[in-house]
């Protein structure tokens, strides 16, 4: 060969084998080099003995998959773009025309969406039932029903559900259940040992650590219903880049320690506003008179662990335009969605437009917390001066 750019892209050196790093390296690939036309048409897809195309894996994306599994206690495990992707995947891959899914009246918004929208829109119903109430739940299960999504605890107001009972009276009726572990990452609590078919995560949050990555997992134990879930994750052509996924890699090393951080700062500063005269409620599981504290002690156990998340509920007399101003005061806090990242972050919400006409008790507005990796006694210095504030 003589042409330059030939050479450039055909040069014949190849890296001795045997590198060994502590940190996994970085595969990026579309398309994937075969040896032989025999190895091409003999390369499995579905099982990771080999490599057929970057959408079905690459060794980071395998490496990523198996820690994970792992992690959850499962066997296998999908990676998607983001942790909604890993709802809509499920519902996608296990739900047609005809079939009903159930999902709790305090479930995450986007899942609430993209049922009344899409799932609709293929003649696929839903129902919400009360996450507390399993009376509520045994109701509402139908011939019709075929997935029940589970999440402890409820998005944004942190009511933490009977998750085992929930599940079982799915399980005893042949309805799937599907479990969102993005507040326990894997670590307060086993999402099988819940009762769950199905485990999903938002690497988004806990597992990713930095706020600047945006990715999904689906976890299963069962080997027929991961054949169904793969075979819609290649059709519907889900992929994840290869630097996203060795950050998340990176940081899985350090998720269990940033985990009790967080969750030890979380609880000194919820102890302390449960205190404070502007706070009608404080929602953390794992606070006494948090509803289902029960729940999370039978789940996580007395000395269980929680995330470093949670809301309060301010005194009614608080306006709207008032709390809004309160969390524009925070100077640590910032005004950001999402949570599990190194920087806390702070959002309020207008929680009866989010909930069935009746469902939510309490009159004032409620402000949810992330807790972030800063000192605590700054954090609460924070907290103080914005409350100071708002009186």
């Amino acid at each position: 060969m003589t042409g330059r750019s030939t050479d450039l892209i055909h040069h014949p050196y190849e890296p001795p084998a045997g590198f060994a790093a502590p940190q996994v390296a970085v595969h990026k690939a579309s398309t994937v080099i075969f040896p032989s036309v025999a190895a091409l048409r003999a390369r499995d897809w579905r099982q990771k003995t080999g490599y057929t195309y970057g959408l079905h894996g690459t060794p980071t994306t395998f490496q990523l998959e198996e820690r994970l599994a792992a992690l959850e206690g499962g066997k296998h495990c999908l990676l998607v773009p983001s942790g909604l992707a890993s709802i809509t995947h499920v519902c996608l891959a296990l739900l047609g025309t005809g079939d009903e899914v159930l999902v709790p009246d305090n479930v995450y918004g986007p899942t609430k969406a993209f049922a009344e929208g899409d799932l609709a829109r293929f003649g696929i119903t839903h129902q919400r039932y009360d996450p507390m109430d399993p009376r509520d739940l045994a109701e509402r299960l139908s011939p019709r029903t075929r997935l029940m999504w589970i999440e402890p605890p409820g998005s944004v107001t942190m009511e933490f559900p009977p998750a085992q009972q929930l599940a079982r009276l799915c399980r005893d009726r042949g309805v799937l259940v599907a479990l969102d572990n993005t507040w326990g990452a894997g670590l307060a609590f086993n999402g099988f040992e819940a009762g769950a078919d199905v485990v999903v995560q938002a690497l988004t949050k806990y597992p990713s650590g930095g706020g600047d990555v945006l990715m999904g997992s689906i976890v299963t134990r069962d080997d027929a219903l991961h054949e169904r879930l793969k075979l819609a994750h290649m059709r519907l052509g889900w992929g994840v880049g290869g630097n996203d996924a060795e950050a998340v890699l990176r940081s899985l090393p350090s998720l269990q320690l940033r985990y009790k951080a967080q969750d030890h700062a979380a609880r000194i500063l919820a102890h302390w506003l449960h205190g404070r005269p502007e706070v009608a409620q404080v929602l953390h599981p794992a606070l006494e008179g948090s509803p289902g504290h029960e729940h999370w002690k039978a789940l996580c156990g007395d000395r269980g662990q929680a995330a470093g998340l949670f809301s309060i509920v301010l005194h009614e007399r608080f306006a709207p335009g008032q709390v809004d101003r309160f969390c524009e005061a925070l100077r640590l806090f910032k005004l950001g969605y999402s949570w599990g990242g190194p920087v806390s972050l702070v959002v309020p919400y207008d929680i009866a437009s989010m909930r069935r006409p009746g469902s939510w008790p309490h009159r004032g507005v409620l402000v949810r917390f992330s807790v972030g990796l800063e000192d605590p006694a700054d954090l609460h210095a924070d907290l103080d001066q914005a409350l100071r504030q708002l009186q």
